[in-house]
């Protein structure tokens, strides 16, 4: 691995195609090495893979959250062939030969005082089967197994409280020279070391570290924990509590156990951000930011524009978009405009499918290409009223239309036949007639001025239609129409006076309360259309 050029390792290309031939190729040398002889290098291999894949990489992560059960602690389980109290201890003090693995009498600290028995024995490795699989802290009868020899465990190491010995000031003096660290992958269970053991100040910390490992699991919020898997409140108090013994426990263990007890306690609360991102799926810790996005910038506000206030004889308010614009200046008071009446858009199914009507009518005889169904505009705009005021748009029917045009004509036959004819109408009474003259005698009466100041009529629009003819082409640029929507009248229609009507309705709509025949005029007079300019004039005159 060290003649490997590690830079090489993580480009895209070599990694992508690869990744897995190296993450089998050192699981297969993992398998072959020994845990307990080959401890270092299966370390360098695992650190190996740690950093050349990326940590949300699911084959490197216990996502069940599974146990090695395969670890096994095997001490002697018969209590016959024991030989605590016997002889071997009198042998060790007088200089028996010290087995490998064992201390010297030089550097073994002081022996234990707390009478050690096989039962101490037994208890205190069978514990071992509960930190190797700690469902069984579920079960009724493990639980008060495990509770029971927990508190023995436990108050042993309480009663007897380890002091800063030889040995401990020697693994000190060694971690400051560099030596070289004495390190055990697996627990020595000889009957011999046992009184050693709980004299050790590194081994006592092992079993601590045990119960606080196994408490956060009991208590965690685990993704595939059975659901069965509940402690009661008896169990939570009891760990609890022991946890609280466990830390007091480490921090009064020799060297630095007030330091080492606090370094415990951050790494298992910085385990909890792991087990809750693994119980959240394992999402990625890369936030990709988009290619499009630009950093924001605060932009200081400039005091309004004075085209915003307003300028011109209409005091026209400028809004920075032709279409708002538009619609801000259809009218000075916009409450007054909001409550007006020609703010109610729809129209009656009379008055829209009138002209459909007298189309469908045979003896007109219009054809089918002239006909306003066939147009798709008016098509969109007769389905939206037909929902809103028919009952027939919403009724089930057998009949299957191919076209929008021929649901439209059917249902203009079904229309013609409901409405009343134009001689049935609803007359109006004699107070009626005498405000509609009244009306028309005012009307009357104004000024030619005055009339050409009013917006322009839809019979007036009509009649300009007329005139206006093939120069309706000329005359938009002048009346602010966009190249857009010239192109767009020309589509909608090919009749000649369907375009200028269209032109004019459109020039109406944008310019609202400001549409006056007057304007339109002086349009007409810029565009070079004076003797249209002057025909329009007239008849505007002989109309009031």
């Amino acid at each position: 691995m060290n003649n490997i050029d590690t830079f090489a390792l993580f480009q895209n290309t070599f990694y992508s195609a690869g990744k897995n031939y190296l993450l089998r190729m050192c699981n297969d040398l993992l398998r072959r090495l020994s845990k307990s002889q080959n401890t270092v290098f299966c370390g360098r291999i695992q650190l190996f893979l740690a950093r050349l894949f990326p940590l949300s990489e699911k084959s490197g992560l216990n996502l069940q959250s599974q146990f090695n059960l395969e670890n096994v602690t095997v001490f002697n389980t018969n209590e016959q062939d024991s030989t605590l109290g016997q002889k071997h201890i009198e042998e060790r003090d007088e200089g028996m030969e010290v087995e490998e693995g064992e201390m010297g009498d030089d550097e073994a600290p002081t022996s234990c005082s707390i009478p050690i028995d096989y039962n101490l024995y037994r208890k205190f490795w069978s514990l071992q089967d509960y930190f190797r699989n700690p469902v069984q802290c579920y079960e009724k009868v493990s639980w008060k197994t495990f509770l029971k020899y927990s508190e023995e465990v436990l108050a042993v190491f309480k009663s007897y409280k380890l002091d800063d010995t030889q040995a401990s000031r020697k693994k000190l003096e060694e971690l400051k020279t560099g030596g070289e660290h004495v390190y055990f992958a697996k627990f020595l269970t000889s009957e011999k070391l046992m009184d050693l053991q709980l004299s050790d100040s590194n081994f006592r910390r092992h079993i601590l570290l045990q119960y606080l490992i196994l408490f956060q699991y009991l208590k965690g919020q685990v993704k595939f924990k059975s659901s069965n898997y509940v402690l009661t409140d008896e169990q939570s108090l009891w760990i609890e509590d022991t946890t609280k013994l466990v830390y007091q426990l480490l921090s009064e263990n020799p060297p630095d156990g007030e330091r080492f007890s606090k370094m415990v306690e951050h790494i298992l609360n910085t385990e909890e951000n792991w087990n809750t991102w693994k119980n959240e799926g394992c999402p990625s810790f890369v936030k990709e930011r988009p290619s499009d996005s630009k950093p924001t910038r605060l932009v200081r506000k400039r005091p309004a524009p004075e085209d915003f206030l307003g300028k011109g004889p209409n005091k026209k308010i400028l809004m920075g978009n032709e279409e708002l614009t538009r619609l801000w200046n259809l009218c000075p008071d916009n409450m007054e405009a909001c409550k007006s009446e020609t703010r109610e858009y729809m129209p009656t199914l009379e008055e829209f499918f009138e002209e459909a009507i007298e189309q469908a009518d045979p003896e007109n005889m219009v054809e089918n290409e002239y006909k306003a169904v066939n147009n798709s505009n008016y098509g969109w705009r007769a389905l939206r009223l037909l929902a809103r005021r028919s009952p027939h748009f919403f009724q089930p029917t057998n009949q299957q239309f191919k076209s929008l045009p021929e649901y439209l004509e059917n249902m203009v036959i079904k229309l013609a036949k409901e409405l009343p004819p134009p001689s049935e109408e609803i007359k109006t009474g004699e107070d009626e007639d005498e405000e509609d003259n009244d009306a028309l005698l005012k009307e009357n009466n104004e000024s030619p001025d005055v009339q050409r100041d009013k917006p322009v009529t839809g019979e007036q629009i009509e009649l300009f239609a007329i005139k206006l003819g093939e120069q309706w082409k000329i005359l938009a640029p002048y009346l602010e129409m966009k190249d857009s929507d010239i192109r767009q009248i020309e589509s909608d229609s090919e009749d000649v006076k369907m375009r200028a009507k269209q032109l004019l309705v459109a020039w109406q709509d944008q310019e609202g309360i400001h549409a006056t025949p007057e304007n339109l005029i002086t349009a007409m007079n810029k565009a070079g259309l004076s003797d249209l300019a002057e025909s329009l004039m007239n008849d505007t005159e002989n109309s009031s």
